[in-house]
């Protein structure tokens, strides 16, 4: 299980629009194979930043079979204007669980 994380800061005062366009960018990440689960959690002390935290059975199920496909396209339409700056995704994997 790999979890994928990124911070994410949204262009002031476009987090209620984002919102809306993430609720339809999640049914297409969630369609795809190896997806598990995910996380969007907005940051208390800042209104326009969120963390997104999805677990996917594989890196390759991310960063080649999200990322390469036909649906990440539709992906990047609906948020990646959103971003400032752009965020930086990092791959973890579990070392301690409890």
């Amino acid at each position: 299980m790999i979890l994928e994380q990124a911070i994410l800061n949204i262009k002031p005062e476009e987090s209620i629009v984002f919102e809306k366009a993430f609720a339809e960018a999640q049914k297409i990440i969630s369609s795809m194979p190896g997806f598990v689960n995910l996380d969007l959690l907005k940051c208390i002390e800042e209104t326009d930043k969120y963390l997104l935290l999805v677990k996917w059975e594989s890196i390759e199920d991310h960063t080649i079979g999200f990322r390469q496909s036909e649906k990440y396209n539709e992906w990047k339409q609906l948020l990646h204007h959103f971003y400032d700056p752009f965020p930086v995704v990092e791959h973890y994997e579990t070392v301690i669980s409890i």
